[in-house]
This record gives C-alpha cells, sequence and structure tokens, in this order.
C-alpha cells in the first residue's frame, strides 16, 4: 500500500500541464510631436540667483529694438564675498571661459575685467545675499548670447543663453 501511495503520488506530480500564455498587443497608438512653441519674448525680466551657484532661468529672449530691463535678486543668505553673483551678458564671439579667467583676477572691480567694454553687451554690478539690482540697456542686434555670473568659478554652473528676437 505505501509503494502504491508513492507510485500514485510521483505519476501525478510528472503530469504538469502546459500553460499556454498568449500576450495580447496593445493597438500601437500614433505619437504626435508637440508644435514647436514660439518662446516668448520679455524685455522686463527678473532672475534669481541663489547660493547653491544657481540661475532660476537658462535662457532669457528679449525683443530686438526694444530697452531691456533686468532685475537680478540673489534670493539666497550668503554676503557678497562668499556668494556674490551678478550677471554678465557677452558679446557675440567672446569665449566665456577667457572671459571669465580674466575676471577671476578683477576683484577690486567687482570680477569686470579692466578694458573688457568690447566684450561686454551690459552687467550687473555684483550683490550678495537678500540684495537686488536692475540694469536696463538698448538690446543688440538679433542673435544668441552668453550670459554668465562672473564671480570665480561660478561661470561653469551659472551660465546661459540671451536671445534677441
Amino acid at each position: 500500500m505505501v509503494l502504491s501511495v508513492i507510485a500514485f503520488t510521483l505519476v501525478s506530480c510528472g503530469e504538469t500541464k502546459k500553460e499556454e500564455t498568449k500576450q495580447v498587443e496593445a493597438p500601437k497608438e500614433e505619437v504626435k510631436k508637440p508644435a514647436v512653441e514660439e518662446e516668448e519674448a520679455n524685455n522686463d525680466v527678473v532672475v534669481e540667483a541663489t547660493d547653491n551657484m544657481r540661475f532660476n532661468v537658462k535662457r532669457i529672449v528679449v525683443n530686438g529694438g526694444q530697452k531691456v530691463k533686468i532685475t537680478l535678486k540673489h534670493v539666497g543668505k550668503m554676503s557678497i564675498d562668499l556668494m556674490g553673483h551678478n550677471l554678465v551678458i557677452l558679446k557675440k564671439g567672446v569665449k566665456m571661459n577667457d572671459f571669465a579667467q580674466k575676471a577671476n583676477a578683477a576683484k577690486d572691480n567687482d570680477y569686470i575685467p579692466a578694458g573688457s567694454e568690447n566684450d561686454i553687451v551690459a552687467y550687473t554690478k555684483m550683490i550678495g545675499g537678500g540684495d537686488e539690482t536692475t540694469i536696463e540697456f538698448d538690446a543688440p542686434e538679433a542673435g544668441e548670447y552668453d550670459f554668465l555670473c562672473s564671480f570665480p568659478s561660478h561661470y561653469a554652473i551659472m551660465k546661459g543663453k540671451f536671445v534677441v528676437k
């Protein structure tokens, strides 16, 4: 009897049913690409800078042939000597890295190198935590320009494009 129970168990364990799995493919939906949005130009811009060496914008888009007003707000708390920020818009063709290297040595001039007026469209003064400053200037010719913070080593992160339509 014991042998027949063992034999029955072995036979019944050996009979496994193969389950068929059928994958049902979902109908393919056509992926629609979003229409290219036209960037909205704004000639009155507020840019925030933080204690984490960040601007809140990577692109500033303005209309050409008009006045531009940029307000820079340092929303952090650190002092100007530890975490000062400015915003410098470079002219076309000026290499950001070269400008920033010269700026490192210009502490006495808010990190704006002497003799660099031909390299700059406009710039704000250097500010510390809780401060703000505003500049106004005529938009340059249409195109893309680099902007950066010229405080030592900030330009590697604090940079973007100034676009004139």
